[in-house]
């Protein structure tokens, strides 16, 4: 079974909608979910990149399509009480040495959360009601995300993603191909089916 990886901040409203649709996805083509959270932030930093709500056209623009997509796709669109937020205890409680066997159910409680339901997800009281509520145990999560392994654990996650090449979220990878955006499930798709019809002589000779 392939490994699906999966690089996420709760910060992308793209990362929340291919969320949406992962479990279904990697059921289908048998692959192996594995949730990484990564500080977005530093991404841009590293590759020297404006977030889209930095960009005031951009950030408009963002709001239209979340909305549009949201209507289409039969879900209700309430973005997160403040955004951009700190999203850094949210991502903390999603690391599997925090949540364990039930990273899903957390990293789903978060994303519903704060993009269905309008919650300030960037608050640490409102996420041990969104944990609590979910019937996981707030308390104990939060209290180990202060753990000095767990924050190590966060910055090791972003800082091999980087490695990997990745520059923002969500970004998926499968074997050691990377793709970017909640518009890549036909491309992936194709590839887990070994019908991907990039031809890489092309790709590498435009490069030069």
């Amino acid at each position: 079974m392939k490994t699906f990886n999966f690089y996420f901040d709760y910060l992308s409203p793209y990362a929340y909608f291919s969320w949406r649709k992962l479990a279904d996805f990697c059921k289908e083509h048998h692959l192996e979910l594995k949730p990484k959270p990564v500080v977005f932030g530093k991404l841009l930093d590293y590759w020297g990149q404006l977030g889209p709500a930095e960009i005031p056209p951009k950030r408009e623009w963002l709001a239209k399509y979340c909305n549009r997509y949201a209507k289409l796709n039969g879900f209700e669109m309430n973005p997160p009480k403040y955004h951009p937020f700190n999203s850094l205890t949210a991502l903390r409680l999603s690391l599997p040495e925090v949540c364990g066997n039930d990273q899903e159910k957390v990293i789903s409680a978060i994303f519903d959360a704060g993009w269905t339901q309008g919650k300030d997800i960037g608050d640490a009281a409102e996420l041990l009601a969104i944990l609590n509520n979910a019937g996981l145990n707030g308390a104990a999560m939060l209290e180990k995300t202060q753990e000095i392994s767990v924050k190590e654990h966060l910055k090791n996650e972003t800082g091999s993603a980087i490695e990997q090449g990745v520059f923002g979220v969500p970004t998926m990878i499968i074997d050691d191909q990377l793709f970017w955006g909640n518009d890549q499930f036909e491309h992936m798709a194709l590839y887990v089916m070994g019908n991907d019809p990039l031809e890489q002589e092309k790709v590498q000779a435009s490069l030069k």
